[in-house]
């Protein structure tokens, strides 16, 4: 077999490797979600849609979804916004310490999550903030903020400043130039760093769980569920999540495609 026959087969092989290896956990959980467990979600036991027709029959469920959905909302707009004006700042204004700012804001990035939650609950217990949902925000704020500004600030980058500059001679005002022509121009960047921010936020387990003290998200509860066996609830939302997302990713690819044709 020639060298390009053996690379032809290898890499596809390893490719499909590869796939599975990341697709296994995630058909495990659709899987799981409609065994009949009972109490414990163990091992399979039989083929049931009790779960998926009450998704929060499993106690506390859904009110942990429900403050993960709320957690994540609230910081994806505060970190998306406050994001989008540092990336636009950090590019286009002129600046001493510039430099400086911009590793203080990619700092969160490469700190250790275990660090940064450990770094943040001191500071909360010595500003005595009780620990509880408005923690967590802060918490999630601070560390969505960099990916918001990486996100933003690769876009911002590609801008062509002469467009501006033409609505400026057309007697736009900055702010009208800002949200005729800047902001429909960012907008795509500032989408795909507000889905980052949430999902990131969603998904956080380990800050979390350093500050928020007894409020209780999805990831912290299947945590605590998984000594007993995540229940089959957790698994529907799970999986539903996980559908939703690919949607989501269909969805803007399809647009993505539509707008290049």
């Amino acid at each position: 077999m020639s060298r390009r026959g053996i690379g032809g087969a290898v890499v596809p092989t390893f490719a499909a490797l590869g796939f599975l290896f990341l697709l296994v956990p995630v058909a495990y959980t659709v899987l799981f979600s409609f065994n009949d467990g009972g109490k414990t979600n163990l091992v399979w036991r039989g083929f049931t849609l009790d779960a998926w027709r009450n998704p929060c029959g499993a106690p506390r469920v859904c009110s942990a979804l429900v403050g993960s959905l709320q957690v994540g909302v609230v910081s994806t707009v505060v970190a998306t916004t406050l994001g989008t004006l540092l990336a636009i700042g950090l590019v286009r204004a002129r600046f001493r310490g510039r430099p400086a700012v911009d590793l203080l804001v990619f700092l969160p990035m490469a700190t250790p999550e275990v660090v940064l939650g450990a770094a943040l609950v001191s500071q909360f217990l010595s500003l005595r903030l009780p620990l509880g949902f408005g923690t967590v925000v802060l918490a999630h704020v601070m560390f969505c903020l960099s990916f918001v500004v990486v996100a933003v600030k690769a876009r911002v980058s590609t801008l062509d400043p002469a467009l501006e500059q033409a609505a400026a001679d057309l007697y736009a005002t900055p702010w009208h130039a800002f949200w005729r022509v800047t902001f429909p121009l960012l907008l795509p960047g500032i989408g795909a760093a507000a889905l980052l921010a949430f999902s990131l936020s969603f998904d956080d387990f380990i800050v979390t769980n350093f500050t928020s003290g007894g409020f209780t998200t999805f990831p912290k509860f299947v945590y605590v569920s998984a000594t007993r066996g995540i229940p089959p609830q957790a698994n529907v939302i799970s999986s539903a999540m996980f559908v939703l997302a690919l949607l989501v990713v269909l969805v803007v690819q399809v647009v993505a495609r539509a707008r290049r044709r």
